[in-house]
């Protein structure tokens, strides 16, 4: 099983292409907290609730101080397809390489119904406005997962 990396250490540097097929990186967001969500996949039950739970508390996020960034293995266009359903007003970023899921301790062998494959697991970490890991979160509960994340950030206001 992976590691995921612990609270109090710097946040890995990184830089994707969005569902909008635009590169961001982490330093574009300096200064605002940064909610780095990873999810196993696209449009699969679990991380639809989780998506949807991030878009119905966007305007207390961003009331916040705070961005929101959707993480997973897919590509940029399946990342349009699933953003266009749901309507998520977010950017979800492409790891295909696993790269970043790698530098956040994330990426490993995981077991679904005996069969044993490689992915991510959905972990959140909370970046502080000043690149520091506040809060590590390496099991969600997808559909409150919102409320958990605005509750840290209220209690790491600077």
């Amino acid at each position: 099983m992976p590691t995921p990396l612990t609270e109090g250490q710097p946040a890995p540097e990184f830089t994707a292409k969005t569902d909008k097929d635009e590169t961001v990186s982490l330093k574009d967001f300096a200064g605002k907290h940064v909610v780095l969500y990873f999810y196993p996949k696209d449009d699969t039950p679990g991380c639809t609730i989780e998506a949807c739970n991030f878009r119905d508390n966007m305007g207390r996020i961003e009331s916040a101080g705070a961005v929101v960034l959707g993480i997973s293995l897919d590509d940029v266009a399946s990342h349009q397809k699933f953003r266009d359903k749901f309507e998520l007003p977010f950017p979800l970023l492409a790891d295909t390489e696993h790269e970043i899921a790698d530098a956040y301790g994330v990426y490993g062998k995981k077991t679904f119904r005996e069969h044993e494959y490689m992915g991510v697991d959905r972990a959140t970490f909370l970046i502080g406005p000043d690149g520091t890991l506040e809060k590590v979160w390496a099991q969600v509960n997808p559909a409150s997962h919102a409320d958990e994340v605005l509750e840290a950030m209220a209690g790491h206001k600077h």
